[in-house]
């Protein structure tokens, strides 16, 4: 599931926040890592330049999952590297599909002074078009002790009670059985329900509170049963029932808990060609503070 694992790197200091957790990820899980660098200049000079930096940058990786082989003389980690002409975005996704490759690792760079990511940038591009697990690593308002103890040993795994949002149970499960993480599980509960009146429009109304401690009930034991089935692989698991908004309670329990990573699906809607701007796994990807690791549910378009 971790087999290969790609970082897209375009020479700055921002791209290469991604390399420690891929790094990690590869000493630990005995991933092959490929470095991605595509040109948009397609003069030679600049070519030689790239192939030095990215040259220059497989050597930096192998040395850095090296330390994290647990077996003395261990076989060293597959880091290899491409150079590709074109639209970076474009490149790094058909990239992708074709070498096969199980989790693009991309830093985001943002802005300064603002808390979310440009909207347009190729790391939003690129999570937005590709079918591929993609983790996203923020290059501002990253945990420091995650380079310490670790980059995913503590993730928070947000789910709705929906097939759909359990796409990404898997990818978790295996990060926290062979990591020997802990998974915190949180279902949100909604103070109202949505109705849809018109195309492009809702309303919503609230629940008596009632309603609101019977849907926590039944949030309660579904988190239950997924809580089980990870304890039965001997994974560290705790959950949490909270009432409000989805994306506003995701962050908050991620800080609060200090989280090395927020799991989460997202499900597109049907009969649109990409994730919906103002779904949770948008809001929480624009506004929050902890690395994101999203994986598309089986059936939504990126075309």
């Amino acid at each position: 599931m971790y087999e290969k694992i790609l970082v897209p790197l375009d020479g700055s200091e921002l791209a290469e926040v991604a390399l420690p957790y891929a790094e990690e990820l590869a000493g630990r899980l005995g991933s092959e890592v490929i470095l991605l660098h595509v040109c948009e200049s397609a003069g030679a000079q600049y070519h030689h330049m790239h192939q030095l930096y990215i040259q220059k940058m497989v050597g930096a990786t192998k040395r850095g999952a090296k330390k994290y082989l647990e077996k003395p003389g261990a076989q060293a980690i597959t880091v290899r590297s491409a150079i590709l002409d074109g639209h970076p975005a474009e490149q790094i996704v058909d990239f992708a599909d074709e070498q096969g490759i199980d989790l693009i690792v991309i830093a985001t760079h943002g802005w300064s002074g603002i808390r979310r990511w440009v909207m347009g940038s190729v790391a939003d591009k690129v999570v937005r078009a590709t079918k591929r697990p993609v983790a996203l690593i923020r290059a501002k308002g990253v945990h420091h002790h995650v380079f310490e103890e670790g980059t995913m040993n503590k993730t928070l795994l947000s789910l709705d009670g929906s097939k759909e949002s359990e796409a990404v149970i898997p990818y978790v499960e295996e990060l926290a059985s062979r990591l020997k993480g802990e998974v915190v599980l949180l279902h949100v509960v909604p103070p109202a329900s949505p109705v849809y009146a018109i195309p492009g429009e809702t309303a919503q109304f609230p629940y008596t509170q009632a309603e609101v401690e019977l849907l926590k009930v039944d949030a309660g034991s579904y988190l239950e049963k997924v809580a089980n089935a990870l304890k039965g692989k001997h994974i560290k698991v705790r959950s949490e029932v909270r009432v409000g908004n989805t994306a506003h309670e995701i962050i908050k329990l991620a800080d609060e808990v200090h989280a090395d990573l927020v799991a989460m699906s997202t499900h597109g809607w049907s009969g649109i060609t990409r994730w919906a701007l103002g779904s949770t796994a948008d809001k929480v990807l624009n506004g929050g503070n902890t690395p994101l690791l999203l994986v598309r549910s089986p059936g939504v378009s990126t075309k």
